[in-house]
């Protein structure tokens, strides 16, 4: 049975809300101090709160700075302002982070993969800022406290160790933001650019929601987006922003347990349309290209339609990723004006292909099997056929030798 976590991001996300939540969860705060290893000297240290947001208890995860001739009564705090504020604000170019990540106790895959995320983040940088990559120093994103945050979701979420990241839409707050380069429009523009693709929805709350380190981060990871999946739950986690908001809780929920469905189970997204005017030489071409962009199943059905004119219902199955671009091709090459869709599950019986000889050739055998028991098998069509035609049989005869060949062997 797979591993799955659940990222419900109705409050947005930010890096220290993500850790909050994985702390929170049951990730060790010993083993991510240890982790973390250098990051952490210094003037630079972490804590971690129980705090109420709304009525929810959830955990709060800061980068705290102490001055090392200030008493504790004299300590400075920096914390995540969840309206995109960070302190620490060093500017750094990605080399030199590259060089902070490499002098951690992060794992070697998981450095690797630290310093993807800050690549990205500076390639978006870069674009945005039309100058070379090398030349890109990180303003907020590159201050120590985020710098911890992204090393250590990298840490927690290999500590998780699960197989499948799923994640609700990103609320991304609404009004301005103060950053860098003065005040912006929510979404930042670093922040746009890093959820190209992925839905996202603004509650009206005047407040930046979703910060360019939770972007990064969700982005990332996550690899569908959608409501929570079936699960049975042995892990709940709540990590908290800085902000108090007016109407709701502002943390970031993780969910962690089992996936409760069939390891067979897939999610796959449904497009219907219906066309009455359209040539019927067109539906073949159509069919080719659905599939050929990534459709895993099309199929026609006559319906009839307003005025009692005939028509003709266009179904497609495919992932939820190809909806676009499945969406596309109905557009340009049908009449159509619209097209539904809705993500359901099914299920796919394992499968396996088996050679069997029989006394006409060898014959390709589908087999499938539900919980370790063999429920169906299929001699291969395209095997029967040719081998009717070179020994001048019926493909019904050629299928009745194949099965017997089958449960002889």
């Amino acid at each position: 049975m797979s591993r799955i976590a659940y990222f419900d991001c109705f409050s947005g996300a930010s890096g220290d809300m993500i850790l909050g939540a994985l702390l929170d969860a049951g990730l060790p705060l010993k083993e991510l101090r240890g982790a973390l290893g250098s990051l952490t000297l210094g003037d630079i240290s972490i804590k971690v709160d129980r705090v109420d947001r709304s009525g929810i208890g959830a955990t709060n995860f800061r980068v705290v700075t102490t001055g090392s001739a200030r008493s504790e009564d004299e300590r400075e705090t920096h914390s995540h302002d969840h309206g995109g504020s960070h302190g620490h604000h060093h500017h750094r170019g990605l080399s030199e982070i590259c060089t902070m990540v490499d002098g951690s106790a992060l794992s070697g895959t998981a450095k690797d993969r630290a310093k993807e995320l800050f690549t990205r983040l500076a390639t978006v940088e870069a674009e945005i800022h039309q100058q070379p990559v090398e030349e890109i120093h990180l303003h907020e994103v590159g201050a120590v406290d985020s710098i911890i945050d992204i090393a250590g979701v990298v840490f927690g979420l290999e500590w998780l160790d699960v197989d499948t990241i799923v994640a609700s839409p990103l609320n991304v707050g609404s009004g301005t933001v103060r950053c860098a380069h003065g005040i912006m429009p929510v979404p930042a523009p670093a922040t746009a650019r890093l959820v190209t693709g992925v839905p996202i929805y603004s509650s009206g709350v005047q407040a930046e929601l979703l910060t360019p380190t939770g972007a990064l981060l969700v982005s990332d990871y996550v690899n569908r987006y959608g409501p929570m999946p079936p699960m049975q739950i042995d892990k709940l986690g709540y990590g908290a922003g800085d902000r108090e908001l007016i109407g709701t809780p502002n943390v970031l929920r993780i969910v962690v347990g089992d996936d409760a469905a069939s390891s067979a189970l897939q999610r796959v997204v449904v497009l219907e349309s219906e066309v009455d005017d359209m040539n019927p030489q067109i539906f073949g071409i159509l069919m080719d290209q659905l599939y050929a962009k990534g459709a895993l199943d099309v199929f026609y059905a006559p319906i009839h339609m307003k005025k009692g004119r005939p028509g003709i219902l266009i179904s497609v199955v495919a992932l939820p990723e190809h909806r676009d671009v499945l969406s596309g091709v109905l557009f340009r090459e049908t009449t159509t004006l619209g097209v539904r869709f809705s993500e359901v599950d099914r299920e796919q019986l394992p499968r396996e292909i088996r050679s069997v000889d029989t006394k006409l050739g060898p014959i390709r055998f589908k087999v499938a099997s539900r919980e370790g028991q063999i429920v169906n098998t299929s001699a291969e069509f395209e095997d029967c056929a040719t081998l009717a035609k070179q020994h001048g049989l019926s493909v019904k005869e050629v299928q009745a030798i194949a099965m017997k060949a089958y449960l002889d062997s």
